[in-house]
């Protein structure tokens, strides 16, 4: 049976980008990254209904070790989370073990863990403001 994390992640498979209607801007600084292998792929949700679902919007930037930081541009005001993760050898899909755990490092918005899946979406949940944010998560 595979974990929540692996739900949380199914979205990647398409990348695609929905297009805000307000003036906040997101930036995202992702650190741990292990290599520049790959890309690191973000995926930013909306509600708690979709958290483990489609996202409002979803983005990817080439691997850099270290650090690599994502900009979101044009979103409304309001509460988000988002998962990450290194897609390391660049499949385009978060790789699992035998018993469905990640094999490819991830995380979650405030550095959430989640018990034996991915967090809650309150756990997660983050604002931004009209004036924007800047959030940091560490892989693991």
């Amino acid at each position: 049976m595979p974990c929540h994390t692996t739900t949380a992640f199914l979205a990647f498979a398409s990348i695609s980008a929905a297009a805000g209607a307000g003036a906040a801007d997101l930036t995202i600084t992702v650190e741990g990254v292990a290599s520049a292998d790959g890309r690191v792929m973000v995926a930013l949700y909306n509600s708690a209904g979709t958290f483990r679902g489609k996202p409002y919007l979803a983005r990817m930037t080439p691997a850099s070790a270290g650090a690599v930081t994502l900009e979101l541009k044009e979103l409304p005001a309001g509460d988000y989370a988002f998962a990450v993760y290194h897609d390391a050898n660049g499949n385009g899909k978060l790789d699992l073990n035998a018993l469905g755990m990640p094999v490819e490092d991830y995380a979650f918005s405030n550095n959430a863990m989640g018990n034996r899946g991915a967090p809650a979406y309150e756990d997660a949940r983050f604002q931004v403001p009209a004036g924007g944010a800047a959030v940091n998560v560490n892989l693991r």
